[in-house]
């Protein structure tokens, strides 16, 4: 048997991490010394204090990884370690667009000497719009419910046989910005017969973002600065067109390209 010092030493895990293994009944030790106290370990608990430890690695929980070292049940194991593949696939794309705007804005700085001098790149104009027909999908939403409300969105294009006249858009209907629960709408245009409801024209300060959505906040910042600099105040939910993402074909995240729109008056 190994003693606590030799099993922390053989699997550089700590002694304080064994005992709280110890303590939540995930890895206990094989016999405890009545008189002394000293926990020891099987050589054969290497293995599971290695595999305890690689799927910290992966991200799982030690609940969860308490859950996986009891079951029996190899088709649960098998999901679990997919899903946790395409979790860690999705922070690997979200920090690779990270490195890319710190690039850019490393860059920006470099040649500036201002460390705000990517704010601004948005050029803004006015622009009168016409109205817009469109099949809508409203409801409270989270930012990550946009592809399952995009989802019901197409079925019903689809099974209404829509003929849609533009990209897809999104309409922020909230005065203020709560990332889990926001009145949001995503919508389709298309010919007016076929739309339930249409968004009436108006005059609207508008500009473009390149690249991911995590850095839309960039020009959202943009415009209201510029629309409150210049006299005027937002009328009605401001909006995205997506004119170029993954929906129509563009893969590469730095070539996506989002108008945004804020319907305004001279206050």
């Amino acid at each position: 048997m190994l003693s606590i010092g030799e099993f922390s030493r053989a699997c550089q895990v700590t002694i304080k991490t064994l005992r709280h293994y110890d303590k939540i009944d995930l890895l206990k030790p094989a016999y405890i010394d009545e008189q002394s106290g000293y926990r020891y370990y099987e050589t054969e608990q290497v293995s599971q204090l290695l595999l305890i430890q690689r799927l910290k690695r992966y991200g799982f929980s030690l609940a969860e990884i308490q859950q996986l070292l009891f079951t029996k049940d190899k088709c649960l194991l098998a999901a679990k370690l997919s899903a946790q593949k395409n979790i860690l696939e999705q922070q690997l794309a979200q920090v690779s667009v990270i490195m890319y705007e710190l690039e850019q804005h490393l860059a920006d700085f470099e040649r500036t000497g201002d460390i705000m001098s990517y704010q601004n790149k948005y050029q803004i104009v006015l622009k009168e719009t016409g109205d817009l027909a469109v099949v809508g999908c409203r409801q409270q939403m989270s930012v990550d419910d946009f592809g399952q409300a995009y989802g019901k969105l197409f079925e019903r294009v689809a099974r209404e046989h829509c003929q849609p006249t533009g990209p897809v858009m999104a309409f922020y209907h909230d005065r203020v910005f709560d990332p889990d629960n926001s009145d949001i709408e995503v919508a389709v245009p298309v010919a007016a017969g076929q739309a339930d409801h249409v968004i009436s024209g108006s005059l609207c300060a508008v500009t473009i973002h390149h690249g991911a959505y995590s850095s839309m906040a960039d020009a959202y910042g943009a415009l209201t600065a510029w629309i409150d600099d210049n006299g005027y105040e937002v009328i009605a939910a401001p909006y995205d067109i997506y004119w170029k993402n993954h929906q129509n074909g563009v893969s590469n995240v730095e070539q996506w390209e989002t108008e945004i729109r804020f319907p305004i008056a001279k206050r």
